[in-house]
């Protein structure tokens, strides 16, 4: 058997409110609710299963997402809709912005637990055969 990510465990400071955030910007459904998860599927078969926990206790994380063309138009469409501050860098020092890079575009952006969340449509180093 290869090895596979099957799913992460997301904090959040509100478990609906975060994973709510990310299906809906992403154009994806909660697949699951079970116990203190509620789980969001990407289209490789994982899972980012959101968990409440006190905020004080929350580690911010970076999770990077490649995605279409066509995916990235619409969900950084909803980013300028919604009003959420973004960036060409990680750093944050360019507002406002999406790069390119490899051939692609991408954008960085906090969901509402502070995790820094990066949309790729290339990945880094560019597509390999």
């Amino acid at each position: 058997m290869s090895v596979e990510l099957n799913h992460t465990i997301v904090h959040a400071r509100d478990n609906r409110e975060s994973a709510e955030f990310f299906a809906n910007l992403l154009g994806l459904e909660i697949s699951a609710e079970w116990g203190p998860f509620i789980a969001v599927d990407l289209s490789n078969g994982v899972t980012l299963d959101f968990a409440t926990i006190p905020a004080d206790s929350i580690t911010a994380q970076h999770y990077a997402f490649l995605v279409s063309e066509e995916e990235f138009d619409a969900a950084y469409a909803q980013i300028r809709q919604r009003g959420v501050e973004h960036y060409a860098d990680p750093h944050r020092k360019q507002p406002g912005a999406i790069n390119v890079n490899d051939g692609g575009r991408g954008v960085y952006f906090m969901d509402p637990a502070g995790h820094a969340m990066e949309l790729i449509t290339v990945p880094y180093g560019g597509w390999t055969s």
